[in-house]
């Protein structure tokens, strides 16, 4: 009986090509093939490395169709690896289904671990990583972006985001509205790449830096926010959240009182705080 291989999920550089692993390198080395997001990205950096191996395109629009080939394939002996464009694959990229399908047919599924920028950004942002929530890319919409955000207002972890050059600015802007713009934040851009740079402050203040300067404004963005704090404050940004959607169609007092009772913040602090 034929022993089948292994589908190895191989982390990439973020940037920086010195932080490929020696292990990542044997084994995109010695895989059967290599299922990338970009075989064009991928092929530049195995050429780098001076690696050839047939490489099989994997995405989003084709991962369904080719899952059941690429098992066949493990299943029949050959060994596999899956890389993203950058980093952790899985991590806002495609590739769970293939994980999963290789799962259910008992096929071993190995990690070789090294970049991701949700977590390269956390470990410099100096905001609590004891627990965070990672919600990848908000909506390209703005009316589900802010929807979105608002709500995740009441979250008491810290929160990471993705976001692209051609979105930062609205992306700041309606944080800054959803979470109140006194919220500490971190804006990591291009990490481990020529441009690093890692800007703290109230979200306000980080997105009237965006604004003024548009170098801040290219390359790829990790967002870090803080988390809304104790269970009380929760409650009253919660609260306040309720109160201006249900203040849209009702009068303030029984917008107030209905958010209160949902949310189980004082009434007063929701109130007085969006309109008479």
């Amino acid at each position: 009986m034929q022993t089948p291989g292994t589908l190895h999920i191989v982390a990439t550089p973020i940037g920086n090509l010195g932080d490929l692993s020696p292990r990542a390198l044997e084994t995109l080395r010695t895989v059967a093939a290599v299922c990338a997001e970009d075989t064009r990205h991928t092929r530049q950096l195995l050429s780098h490395f001076g690696l050839e191996r047939p490489l099989l395109a994997l995405h989003q629009h084709n991962e369904e169709q080719q899952a059941a080939q690429l098992v066949a394939r493990l299943q029949a002996g050959d060994s596999l690896a899956l890389v993203s464009d950058a980093g952790t694959p899985l991590v806002s990229d495609p590739g769970f289904r293939l994980v999963r399908a290789a799962r259910a047919a008992a096929i071993k599924v190995s990690p070789v671990p090294g970049a991701c920028a949700a977590i390269a950004a956390l470990s410099v942002a100096g905001l609590a990583s004891d627990r965070f929530a990672f919600e990848g890319f908000l909506p390209a919409k703005a009316s589900a972006r802010r929807e979105r955000l608002g709500k995740l207002a009441a979250e008491p972890r810290t929160l990471l985001f993705y976001e692209s050059a051609h979105r930062i600015e609205e992306a700041l802007d309606d944080m800054a509205a959803a979470f109140g713009g006194a919220r500490a934040a971190v804006l990591a851009r291009e990490l481990t790449k020529l441009f690093e740079t890692v800007l703290d402050g109230p979200l306000e203040a980080l997105a009237a830096q965006v604004k003024a300067d548009p170098n801040q404004r290219k390359g790829e963005f990790v967002v870090i926010v803080e988390g809304a704090g104790d269970d009380a404050d929760a409650k009253v940004i919660e609260g306040k959240r309720l109160y201006a959607k249900l203040s849209e169609h009702l009068p303030p007092s029984t917008a107030a009182k209905l958010a209160a009772e949902l949310s189980g913040a004082p009434r007063k602090a929701l109130y007085g705080s969006g309109g008479d």
